[in-house]
């Protein structure tokens, strides 16, 4: 934990230990001049401890983080025992209306971090949340999903050279974590390179409020503030977890409309095939197979594709895949990873593979584009 904060001021607001509020935070102005704010529910307890920040709706069409948030805010998370919650579900309101990713300047907020005073319009917005909330947090947690026309199976990112960081991965109890330090301008890499270690949740598709990964998010929340002593009990672990370090684009060769054969979250094979492309008349034209063993980590939901566009990426694991099938074959079929497999395998139009010759294009997933 970086810093003691005594006294906290938010939107011009001090909020006293063991209270709660609902504040508004001057973020812009409408073309009228009419103030644009920003939705922060603050939770003071009445004993000293970590400030603890959750961001939802960066990027404004992912809906993901506010249903999370939203069920932060209707249980019984919020009795802490100690230290500071500060809620944003939506952070980018801009976008947020239109169900947009971006700002109005068409800049990604995600990019803009920790922004300027003088700038653009995102450089000004981003640097009102890094002064008035990042910079008062002791640890972030960033909430997102995939960009369109995606979905992500929940995995945690951060940057594992800071132990904080690698401390709040692990606790929040994803199965799938990947170490990276974010692209430059994005929230969690610039929140931790000044002092606040942060974290990002990435679950499911934008625009949805999806239930099972809701329930992901929740009790990842509540894992990491437990594991802050900020709740009582113990942390929830998952069946297994695995760093990423690695992970395959596979990409359409050809235009065409897809059948897919896996859905997220599946293990396959090297081989395997992941989606037959058929021609508008429906006739097969090929099928697209994984260059690797691995964990279906996202995938487009979109079945019509261009040459070049991403189908899949499969996520290497460096834990070893026998142990993980062996795992998995031994948890309950009625836990949340396998809810959440089934969940998610209902916006994918599954279908058996016909024998047929296989091709494959893919490239290495150097950086997630969603983040």
């Amino acid at each position: 934990m970086r810093r003691k904060i005594r006294k906290l001021t938010i939107a011009g607001h001090t909020i006293a230990k063991n209270e709660q509020v609902d504040l508004m935070l001057d973020v812009s102005q409408q073309y009228t001049g009419s103030p644009i704010q920003l939705p922060i529910r603050v939770i003071r307890s009445a004993k000293a401890g970590p400030t603890v920040l959750i961001t939802a709706a960066v990027h404004g069409d992912e809906f993901t983080g506010v249903g999370i948030i939203h069920e932060l805010m209707h249980s019984d998370v919020l009795k802490i025992l100690k230290g500071t919650l500060i809620l944003v579900p939506v952070v980018n309101v801009f976008g947020f209306e239109n169900q947009e990713r971006y700002m109005p300047d068409r800049r990604d907020l995600n990019r803009c971090f920790p922004g300027t005073e003088n700038g653009s319009l995102s450089a000004r917005f981003a640097n009102i949340i890094f002064s008035q909330l990042i910079m008062q947090a002791d640890y972030c947690i960033d909430l997102h999903s995939a960009a369109q026309p995606r979905t992500n199976y929940p995995n945690v990112r951060g940057d594992f050279r800071d132990p904080e960081v690698r401390r709040l991965c692990r606790a929040f109890g994803c199965e799938l974590m990947l170490d990276s330090k974010g692209p430059d301008g994005s929230l969690r890499r610039e929140a931790t390179k000044s002092g606040c270690p942060t974290m990002i949740l990435e679950a499911g598709e934008p625009c949805k409020l999806e239930p099972s990964i809701h329930e992901v998010g929740l009790r990842g929340v509540k894992n990491v503030l437990t594991m802050l002593d900020m709740l009582p009990g113990e942390v929830v672990k998952p069946p297994y977890q695995s760093l990423i370090k690695q992970g395959i684009w596979v990409r359409a060769s050809i235009g065409g409309i897809l059948r897919f054969h896996v859905s997220p979250g599946e293990i396959v094979e090297e081989g395997q095939p992941i989606a037959t492309n058929a021609n508008v008349f429906g006739q097969e034209q090929s099928v697209l197979v994984s260059p690797v063993e691995g964990i279906i980590l996202g995938m487009t939901t979109l079945p019509a594709i261009k040459p070049g566009e991403p189908v899949c990426h499969v996520a290497i694991p460096t834990k070893s895949m026998t142990q993980i099938r062996k795992i998995l074959k031994a948890s309950s079929r009625t836990g949340l990873y396998h809810r959440v497999r089934k969940d998610m395998a209902s916006s994918i139009s599954k279908r058996d593979i016909a024998t047929s010759d296989n091709e494959a294009s893919w490239a290495p997933a150097a950086q997630e584009p969603e983040d």
